[in-house]
């Protein structure tokens, strides 16, 4: 084991993972709550959609700043850093008496969320050197962020029912004072190396870029895609991502190594990780939907109605990361891929009549079990042919590319929706595209010969 493990390798897996779940438990629970906070706080139906996209958007645009920070002033300190503020601002939203003070503390969620996911990544990645002990441990972090959004869905029901919608966001006060003395007990400082300076042009130019753009695309779902609410933001997003790209290209000390990508793992893998995020947000976003506007489920009962399929993720994620040494990519991944297939397919027959034994449950264990397969699969093989020095920036830039998937995925998907007259068609053309991103992530995995086993780099 290198150096940044103090003590035993499960305590230092049992942090990433506790530390990934409350990430995407934030994201999820959230959701439930929102009808209680906006009567409580005053939110208007414009207003309330930034708790959660306040969240999400600095989430993504902060999360290559992030994972190059880990790298460069060590894991453990941004770990705790990012720890320190998710919890200090999850204390402000539960005691939040302002719409305004609310989203300030989403924001700066995002943020330390955005510091915390790539450092998990980096943590795995350079603690876990063996071919075998690299799957199974990306295998439980996969697995603690499905569990993190089954929790979400009905956790949130119930705190908000039972307490109140303020211990949504302090429940994580406790658990990150619990992760930050982890984090100080099992992890060890960085070595001792020359401090590089924090390429700032590039950091702006990409953060910026990035929040830009996926701001733009959030502004779809209320005013088009002809809207210069839309085309505004976006537009500026790439012309910064442009400039981004031109200033890592001659920087001495690159925020993000342009030579990363001639890594093949790293540059296909991102993107078939792309696709990934616009699949699972057709299979948790808009399964949930479906339960609650065609089915008629209550929310707290739509998100009982998808913990079969987050329990089947949970379970073939721990699987996959067995099979992964033994099979090779491909394998899984087409794999995956047919489950997307056949059970999106067969989402996309269901109905206003069907019931959700006959129509629901069944293809969305396929789904949720060809996600199982794939994600875990796709974060090991970006992150197997990279050093420990870039393994912070590359964990950034994978769940980067997820999140970005997601958030274009979303808005394109929803757009796709509103092109039927009724909700359940709507829904059913959602699903048969989300087949086809399936079939597409298969097609790429193919051509691109990225079916080897993982393996990691010499060191």
């Amino acid at each position: 084991m290198p150096a940044t493990l103090k003590r035993s390798s499960w305590a230092v897996l049992a942090l990433a993972c506790v530390s990934q779940f409350m990430v995407i438990l934030d994201a999820s629970i959230v959701n439930v709550a929102l009808p209680s906070i906006q009567r409580d706080l005053g939110f208007t139906a414009t207003s309330l959609a930034w708790v959660v996209n306040g969240y999400l958007l600095t989430f993504a645009g902060f999360m290559l700043l992030g994972g190059r920070a880990a790298d460069l002033f060590g894991q453990r300190r941004m770990l705790v850093a990012g720890l320190f503020l998710f919890s200090a601002s999850s204390l402000l939203a539960g005691l939040a008496s302002a719409p305004g003070v609310l989203i300030a503390a989403r924001v700066v969620q995002g943020v330390g969320a955005a510091m915390l996911a790539p450092a998990t990544l980096a943590v795995i990645n350079t603690n876990f050197t063996g071919e075998g002990e690299r799957a199974r441990a990306f295998g439980a972090w996969s697995a603690a962020g499905g569990v993190g959004g089954m929790a979400g869905a009905v956790a949130g029901g119930a705190i908000t029912t039972g307490l109140s919608w303020r211990w949504v966001f302090l429940i994580n006060v406790p658990i990150g004072a619990v992760l930050i003395c982890a984090a100080l007990m099992s992890l060890e400082g960085p070595r001792a190396r020359r401090r590089e300076p924090l390429d700032l042009i590039g950091a702006l130019t990409g953060t910026a870029g990035l929040a830009a753009l996926i701001y733009g695309v959030m502004q779809s779902a209320d005013h088009g895609w002809t809207s210069t609410r839309v085309i505004g933001p976006g537009l500026a997003g790439l012309v910064l991502l442009a400039v981004f790209t031109a200033v890592e290209a001659r920087a001495n000390q690159p925020m993000m190594p342009l030579r990363l990508f001639r890594i093949q793992k790293v540059a296909v893998g991102n993107g078939m990780l792309l696709l990934f995020g616009a699949i699972a947000i057709a299979m948790w976003y808009f399964t949930s939907l479906y339960l609650q506007d065609v089915l008629g489920y209550s929310a707290l009962r739509s998100g009982l109605g998808q913990t079969p399929a987050a329990v089947t993720f949970v379970i073939v994620a721990r699987l996959a990361a067995t099979l992964l040494p033994r099979t090779g990519v491909r394998r899984l991944i087409l794999a995956g891929s047919a489950g997307f297939l056949i059970g999106f397919g067969w989402l996309a027959q269901a109905g206003a009549e069907s019931g959700y034994l006959a129509s629901v449950l069944g293809p969305t264990l396929l789904i949720a079990g060809g996600i199982g397969l794939t994600f875990p699969t796709l974060m090991a093989t970006v992150t197997a042919d990279v050093s420990e020095g870039d393994a912070g920036i590359v964990g950034g830039l994978a769940n980067t590319a997820s999140q970005v998937g997601g958030s274009v995925g979303l808005a394109v998907l929803t757009t796709i929706a509103g092109t039927k007259a009724d909700l359940a068609s709507g829904y059913d053309l959602v699903f048969l595209v989300a087949a086809g991103l399936g079939v597409a992530l298969a097609l790429v995995s193919r051509l691109s010969g990225s079916g080897g086993r993982v393996r990691r780099p010499g060191r």
